[in-house]
């Protein structure tokens, strides 16, 4: 099995910053890629910011230049360094993984659970 625990949401005020992180384990052989995406009520999931094992950064045009996607591979935890948080940043924000797992060599897309966060005065 493998799984996407993610941490970090919360509230913060427009302007201020808060940072995502989201850790994979168990049975992983190689990660394709990570990336971030976010659901606001009403809306449907979107793509955040995604990196792949070449370390290409693709970033959504409503967060380039506020946003920054880091990944640790040696610890398999993709990073999302959020600044300038705006009231339209509020969603519910999930962690993804493209990987090839260790016990079968087949691949694999997981989710984390999802992590809210509300931006708000």
């Amino acid at each position: 099995q493998v799984q996407l625990v993610e941490s970090g949401g919360g509230l913060v005020q427009p302007g201020g910053s808060l940072r995502l992180s989201c850790a994979a384990s168990g049975s992983i052989g190689s990660i394709n890629g990570m990336g971030w995406y976010r659901q606001a009520p009403g809306r449907e999931r979107e793509m955040v910011a995604t990196t792949d094992s070449a370390s290409t950064i693709n970033y959504a045009d409503s967060v380039k230049g506020r946003f920054t996607i880091s990944r640790d591979g040696a610890k398999n935890t993709v990073y999302l360094q959020m600044n300038s948080l705006k009231p339209e940043d509020t969603a519910v924000y999930y962690c993804n993984a493209k990987l090839r797992r260790s016990d079968n060599g087949r691949y694999y897309i997981y989710w984390g659970q999802g992590t809210q966060v509300t931006v708000s005065s």
